[in-house]
């Protein structure tokens, strides 16, 4: 009878604390099980931009300007990219052109003039030779995949940009990658010349 009787219990300080770690923990759990579950399902995007140049052929008549850059999606999805500039100048897709692979490119990119005209063509870079091929619009680089760039006239540079820097911008539908390159000055004994082979 006495124990039915005791108003002996849990203190109202008590009671609250044992509700209020009880409900974090719930909340902790349920917010640990969403991140993963998000992180493992949605891929997410990145691009890794190296060996950037920006050439300018002084010794050629009319002078003749070159931008390249290699482009390696390390992310876990496709990307579409929608445009590139240089120095905060669109490229116009008809001055660039690419070419991806499967394969790691451990050799620097080299200079090569591509005629106005051309569609599509040849350069060796390294030990290979890599088919080149004008774009036509949005270029779309596979995940795992490694895209080399050459653009033609990029932005406005002139002779007076040799050793200036300009930035490269390459976006996608939802970022933008940003390079940084010294502009360089090529002659007619540098090493580092590629020739461009048409492909009719």
């Amino acid at each position: 009878m006495k124990l039915l009787n005791s108003r002996k219990g849990l203190s109202t300080v008590v009671t609250t604390l044992i509700i209020l770690v009880v409900s974090v923990l719930l909340a902790s759990v349920v917010t640990f099980y969403a991140i993963n579950v998000t992180t493992t399902r949605v891929q997410e995007e990145s691009l890794f931009l190296t060996k950037p140049h920006v050439w300018v052929n002084g010794s050629s008549s009319p002078t003749q300007y070159m931008g390249a850059i290699m482009i390696i999606n390390t992310g876990g999805r496709d990307v579409a990219l929608d445009k590139i500039s240089v120095r905060g100048q669109e490229c116009p897709w008809e001055n660039v052109y690419y070419t991806t692979t499967k394969e790691g490119i451990s050799a620097d990119l080299p200079y090569v003039w591509i005629p106005p005209e051309a569609e599509k063509g040849s350069i060796t870079i390294g030990n290979r030779n890599y088919t080149f091929t004008k774009a036509g619009g949005d270029l779309t680089l596979k995940s795992g995949y490694t895209m080399i760039l050459y653009i033609r006239y990029p932005d406005s540079i002139s002779i007076n940009d040799i050793g200036i820097t300009v930035g490269i911008t390459v976006f996608t539908s939802s970022a933008q990658y940003y390079k940084e390159v010294n502009v360089e000055a090529v002659e007619a004994s540098d090493k580092n010349i590629a020739t461009w082979r048409p492909i009719p």
